[in-house]
């Protein structure tokens, strides 16, 4: 099964609502993963298993953190039998977290680890399968043959959880695809589907079924797309294991949060997801507590959505998985800056002092140019909540419009057209504004008028509305004005239908389903604002979180032509954040990408200390893929969108990888940051940084 028909694969049961997708339940050491049940926090220990007491400490102190799993690697049998002595420990200690053994290559340690833990982890392309990377043609006859190997070799480990009662993880990783589906399948979110499912094919040939199953890769659209397949496939074959969600080799620090909530929230809201690792490079301790805000968000917002009735919005032109930018038309902001058509999506910033603050929205815009230097503000946000704002407004705009290419102004209910046509608007120019007004439905003939109106002062207009707001009579009133200055977005909460159903993610995508009806080509403008949020906290990792989630999940739709953070008031932060969402969803590169693992026991130097060094060294080259790899369990698959790989070989040794070819074995770790980047001057990616 090489290709399928994808528009007929059915993964969630609305995409502009949230439905918790019903699964089996499995028991792992006495929590419970799937059902009705919480969504199950887990982490990872990055201890030597076979250092005993450090591995018990660290098990300890996650169980504390709230980690409710925990996996311990076993690379081989000596490691899976350390397991017996740590599990004794853990539960001598009163602790009766589960315990999961996380086993690549070998089934002597797999078969050795089920007498120890609650669960055990099984990679379907490393497990007993072909790794050479060798290029075959399988015939039909010579893949079964395969199959059937595989079914001898798989089918010990089954049986044993099976007479054990210990549940299994079926985890595939992009990056470590068997010579068998790389060659059939290619090295693809299909193929990361039907490997795994070749594996639950024969453990239910043992009536064997406690069983949950990942889809993880470092690329969160490829993450996404592989978990909505693997449901859609189960969904044809009749089976419903749990998911347990993750985006590996996420990195650390801003980037790593933003891909992970960019992947984990976005299947979230899909209404997918039963357990959830967030992967940082960081001590573990440290992803439990993002893991929780993003449990805790989704639990609750399913909660809400099965509250309301379902909505009756089914067409959905969009194909979840195949990732696509819509198209739409070309909206000039100012003469630097466009947005539509070819263009990567624009940052707009709202600042959250008053309009009368001039010296303070001056001082804080050119300290955030300043500071940030290779990213800046496209355009910037302003409130008008009164006409009179509107002469503040002009000392602004005469402050700042050397600086800022575009000025937004949050037209307030009280400000309506007459007294814009009454303002007496700069004369030094008025290329770069936008009018932004919400339009409830009623105010039809409101819409048209102030899209006349901007079009006569060669203004843009951003009309804030809901997907309920644009009916037949709004669009009647627009589409013959030919709107080449429109751009739609769904900001605000309102009265109605659209406000019970509060799914911001879903409104987005019902915004771009309702207009393709008269304005089919009109940008989209995705606003993060302190209504459209699931559950705002005023601490920026829980606005961090909530950004990712709305603006990453819809711009790997394909939907988002120009976003904004508007419920961060530090102009730094917010701009950075944007930027940091654009790169984490791959709409917009404006920086070098890092891939870095978050450490285990098979690592074979300080991830965290070796990230940092070269991050420090070759965070300037914008466009660069660099992988950081304790070591290479998956192989050089793992590095799948790599440019150059930096991977522990042996004890104090690096090698070093071009793509996916080695090219340097057994660097010295001392010499191996400057060897990489000689890499990297060789291959003509490298600029001097500033």
């Amino acid at each position: 099964m090489t290709s399928l028909d994808r528009s007929k694969l059915i993964y969630c049961s609305s995409r502009f609502q949230a439905r918790r997708r019903d699964t089996r339940v499995i028991n792992v050491g006495g929590i419970y993963i799937g059902g009705d049940n919480p969504i199950r926090i887990q982490s990872m220990t990055t201890t030597k298993t076979q250092d005993i007491d450090a591995t018990v400490s660290q098990t300890l102190a996650l169980a504390e953190a709230g980690c409710e799993i925990v996996r311990i690697t076993a690379p081989n049998k000596a490691a899976a039998a350390a397991l017996g002595v740590i599990s004794k420990k853990v539960r001598a200690a009163k602790c009766e977290v589960p315990l999961v053994a996380d086993i690549h290559f070998l089934p002597s340690a797999a078969m050795e680890a089920a007498k120890h833990v609650d669960k055990v982890r099984i990679n379907p392309g490393n497990y007993a399968d072909k790794k050479k990377f060798a290029v075959l043609e399988y015939t039909d006859a010579a893949y079964d043959e395969e199959l059937e190997r595989l079914h001898e070799a798989f089918s010990p480990i089954v049986l044993r959880c099976k007479e054990l009662g210990r549940a299994m993880r079926i985890g595939t990783n992009h990056g470590s695809l068997s010579d068998r589906i790389m060659n059939r399948y290619g090295d693809s979110p299909l193929g990361m589907v039907e490997c795994a499912l070749e594996f639950i094919r024969i453990a239910e040939s043992h009536n064997y079924q406690d069983i949950c199953l990942s889809m993880k890769a470092s690329n969160p659209k490829v993450m996404i797309e592989a978990y909505r397949l693997a449901v859609a496939r189960m969904n044809q074959e009749g089976m419903n294991y749990p998911l347990h969600l993750g985006v590996t080799e996420a990195g650390d620090g801003e980037d790593a949060r933003v891909k992970s909530a960019i992947g984990i929230g976005t299947l979230l809201n899909d209404g997918l997801g039963d357990t959830i690792r967030v992967s940082l490079t960081e001590d573990p301790i440290y992803e439990v507590p993002v893991a929780r805000d993003l449990a805790d968000k989704a639990m609750t917002h399913w909660k809400q959505q099965s509250e309301v009735p379902l909505s009756e919005l089914t067409n959905d032109s969009i194909n979840p998985y195949d990732f696509n930018k819509r198209s739409t038309r070309v909206v000039q902001l100012s003469s630097k800056c466009a947005i539509g058509g070819e263009s990567t999506p624009a940052v707009i910033v709202k600042t959250h002092h008053a309009i009368s603050e001039t010296q303070s929205i001056v001082q804080d815009v050119c300290a955030t140019q300043m500071k940030l230097k290779d990213i800046k503000i496209e355009g910037l946000q302003v409130v008008i909540n009164v006409a009179h704002d509107l002469d503040q407004f002009a000392l602004l705009y005469e402050a700042l419009n050397t600086v800022i290419e575009c000025f937004v102004l949050e037209i307030g209910r009280a400000v309506d057209v007459s007294h814009l046509e009454n303002f007496t608007w700069p004369k030094n120019g008025l290329a770069g504004i936008m009018l932004l007004q919400h339009i409830p439905k009623e105010d039809a003939y409101y819409a048209a008028t102030l899209l006349q109106f901007c079009r006569d002062m060669k203004f843009n207009c951003a009309i804030d509305c809901t997907a309920f707001d644009l009916h037949e009579e709004i669009g009647a009133q627009l589409a013959p004005m030919g709107s080449e200055r429109l751009i739609l977005s769904r900001g605000m909460t309102y009265d109605g239908v659209c406000n019970q159903n509060n799914h911001p993610i879903g409104s987005y995508r019902a915004l771009a389903e309702v207009v393709r009806d008269f304005l089919p080509d009109v940008p989209i403008w995705i606003r993060n604002t302190a209504s459209n949020t699931l559950a705002p906290k005023d601490y920026f990792s829980d606005r961090l979180l909530e950004a990712s989630m709305l603006i990453g999940a819809t711009l790997c739709d394909g939907i988002g032509d120009l976003i904004s953070i508007e419920t961060e008031p530090l102009l730094d932060k917010a701009t950075t954040l944007a930027y940091n969402i654009l790169q984490g969803s791959r709409a917009r590169i404006t920086k070098t990408e890092f891939v870095a693992c978050p450490s285990c026991g098979r690592t074979l130097f300080d991830l965290q200390s070796v990230t940092q060094n070269i991050r420090s060294r070759t965070d300037h080259l914008k466009g660069v893929t660099i992988a950081i790899m304790g070591c290479i369990v998956n192989g050089p698959g793992e590095m799948a969108d790599a440019d150059f790989g930096y991977v522990g070989g042996a004890p104090d040794k690096i090698n070093l990888y071009v793509g996916k070819e080695c090219v340097k074995y057994n660097v010295p770790a001392i010499e191996a940051l400057d060897r990489l980047i000689e890499l990297i001057k060789e291959n003509g990616k490298w600029v001097d940084p500033n």
